[in-house]
């Protein structure tokens, strides 16, 4: 099965966990979506994710997903800001704050890679804006 937007897959899918209220949620691996689990992992919106071999060629990413001591989800927006069709870019400058600078967007930067905000801003690079979490 091929899907379209494979980002927009796994953000619907952590969505979709956190609102069952499950400790886990698995995706379909890939190197960008590694990278964007890192930002939400520094960032303090997940816990951790493992990368598991299912067969031969075939990796699973298991997200460990992050609550609250009365049991809130730790993401309360996850949105695709980017999708395959229509692509958004921003400067550092450009930047407006997220939720008054509590949430983060998550850009796709030519020399630093996958980023927050904060992080482009301190570096002054600019990118594509992947998603917005908060």
């Amino acid at each position: 099965m091929s899907l379209s937007d494979p980002i927009g897959d796994m953000l619907a899918r952590i969505k979709n966990a956190q609102k069952s209220l499950l400790v886990y949620v698995d995706v379909p691996y890939s190197a960008q979506k590694v990278k964007i689990l890192d930002v939400l992992k520094l960032e303090g919106y997940i816990n951790n994710y493992i990368i598991q071999d299912l067969r031969l060629g075939i990796k699973n990413i298991n997200v460990k997903l992050k609550y609250s001591v009365k049991g809130k989800p730790a993401i309360e927006v996850l949105e695709r800001v980017s999708k395959p069709s229509r692509r958004f870019y921003s400067s550092y400058s450009d930047f407006k704050d997220f939720f008054n600078g509590m949430g983060i967007y998550i850009l796709s930067t030519s020399s630093k890679g996958v980023v927050s905000d904060r992080v482009a801003k301190k570096h002054k690079v600019g990118g594509e804006i992947i998603c917005r979490v908060f």
